[in-house]
């Protein structure tokens, strides 16, 4: 099986596959944008040598802190980790004199343990505040948001980042809610009241699933995150380092595919049309499903996409 336990509760998507096709060098330096528990982490720091490399990020104090008490990897002078999001990791590596990496990788979405703690906000499974944000420092939580927008706003946002066809439905719910002086401000409460306003659903899907997903990528910014921190990756990739993006969702994944695509072809400058095209930057290497025996075993790996590219030789 190609993944381990990173944590209690916790299991990484396509461990080996990542790490594979992250870590082309042994002494080079490595981004992991997305810590969460470490387990991608831990697995390529076992992939470098002593004059190796990884810095990782993550939004979420929890994860940060984490990753302090961790005795493996608080004591490895190779790795450091940084309390922000990984669309900032240019300016972050920058103080710390890095300005080349050998490969960026990213594991998008909510992880296991966020899902798992109820005062998260993030499952209805549990009854809990409505909170939703992975950095629990700053922003406006998903109850904050439902309090304050106006109906055309919240259906936006359901139907925008749930593709959810019920969203005007639901936005209705919640606003005639809020007017009769019940503001939604719970997990259990929103699932409630989608299950009232959504009238048909995938069969073994939660009527709740779409409206809890789009509420926590709006919370969270992550679609621009993922748009600036894919610039970023770009702007700090050496050549033939490599970028490895899992993604959990087709919203997720169609921006991914979108940018490694718009990388990856020569470009014109209308502008100066008898300059030379642009080289491209990336090559595309791969896209990859996790196995049947990964998704028997963890379901969350069954929406899986891991799509591969490589930062091209750019001549001077």
């Amino acid at each position: 099986m190609s993944r381990v336990q990173a944590a209690a509760g916790h299991d990484t998507v396509m461990l080996q596959e990542a790490v594979d096709a992250l870590v082309t060098h042994p002494d080079g330096i490595y981004v992991d944008g997305t810590y969460g528990r470490g387990g991608h982490a831990r697995a390529v720091l076992g992939r470098l040598s002593a004059q190796g490399r990884l810095v990782a990020f993550d939004k979420d104090p929890e994860a940060v802190a984490h990753a302090h008490s961790d005795p493996a990897l608080c004591t490895d002078a190779r790795f450091a980790i940084c309390h922000a999001d990984f669309d900032e990791m240019a300016g972050e590596l920058a103080a710390r004199g890095v300005v080349r990496v050998d490969g960026v990788l990213l594991d998008l979405g909510v992880s296991s343990p966020q899902i798992d703690t109820a005062a998260r906000g993030f499952s209805f499974r549990f009854d809990a505040p409505l909170d939703m944000r992975m950095d629990t420092s700053q922003g406006e939580t998903a109850a904050e948001f439902l309090a304050r927008a106006d109906e055309r706003q919240i259906a936006e946002v359901i139907r925008d980042y749930g593709e959810e066809r019920f969203a005007v439905s639901i936005a209705k719910a919640l606003v005639a809610r809020r007017t009769g002086g019940a503001p939604v401000s719970s997990t259990g409460e929103l699932a409630a009241l989608v299950a009232g306003a959504v009238k048909t659903r995938e069969p073994g899907q939660n009527p709740a699933t779409r409206t809890f997903q789009a509420l926590r990528i709006h919370v969270n910014a992550e679609l621009s995150a993922l748009e600036q921190g894919l610039k970023a990756a770009m702007a700090l990739l050496a050549p033939a380092g490599r970028l490895v993006v899992i993604s959990f969702h087709s919203l997720e994944d169609r921006i991914v595919k979108t940018f490694i695509n718009s990388q990856s072809k020569d470009v014109v400058d209308r502008r100066a049309p008898f300059a030379p095209p642009r080289p491209l930057r990336l090559c595309a290497i791969a896209r990859i499903k996790a196995g049947a025996g990964e998704v028997q075993a963890n379901p969350r790996a069954r929406s899986a996409v891991m799509r591969v590219a490589e930062r091209t030789e750019v001549p001077a």
